[in-house]
């Protein structure tokens, strides 16, 4: 008989930041061969971005969960409502919970990157520990996959 895996492990290992490693200074933040290294004003730069997206995400779940808590309490309410208002009213109601969770999974990504990059693993690839690359980490501060293991997940989907 073989045993599972269980799903709280791998769960556990997709969400877990790596290791810090000692001494990670700006320019020693992980870079792909022939990369120049960080400058310590790129590395303020992409925590100021981080923390910007961040707020960004706040205000815009707050905003949504005040717009939610309007449609919950109008939902209640359909007397005179044909079919065709109580749809919609549900279908708003749809529509902003998916952008709330949205936004929730964004933040905590947004969040594990600062932590990353307090830990001084930003950059390292999640999933073999090689680096993301500089490029790729300006472009989409959150990345957590080095392009080619992000590709072998997009193909298991």
């Amino acid at each position: 008989m073989v045993a599972k895996k269980s799903p709280g492990a791998a769960t556990a290992a997709k969400t877990a930041v790596p290791k810090a490693r000692p001494a990670a200074e700006p320019g020693e933040l992980a870079v792909r061969p022939g990369e120049d290294p960080w400058t310590p004003e790129e590395v303020a730069e992409a925590r100021t971005e981080l923390i910007t997206e961040a707020e960004r995400l706040r205000d815009e779940i707050t905003t949504t969960e005040q717009s939610l808590v309007g449609l919950m309490r109008d939902s209640g309410d359909g007397a005179g409502d044909d079919q065709a208002d109580t749809g919609t009213k549900n279908i708003t109601r749809e529509n902003e919970l998916a952008l709330a969770a949205n936004a929730r999974e964004m933040l905590l990504q947004t969040e594990r990157a600062l932590q990353r990059l307090d830990a001084g693993t930003y950059g390292l690839c999640e999933n073999c520990g090689n680096p993301i690359g500089k490029a790729r980490m300006q472009a989409f501060p959150r990345a957590t996959l080095c392009v080619e293991c992000k590709q072998k997940q997009e193909r298991r989907y």
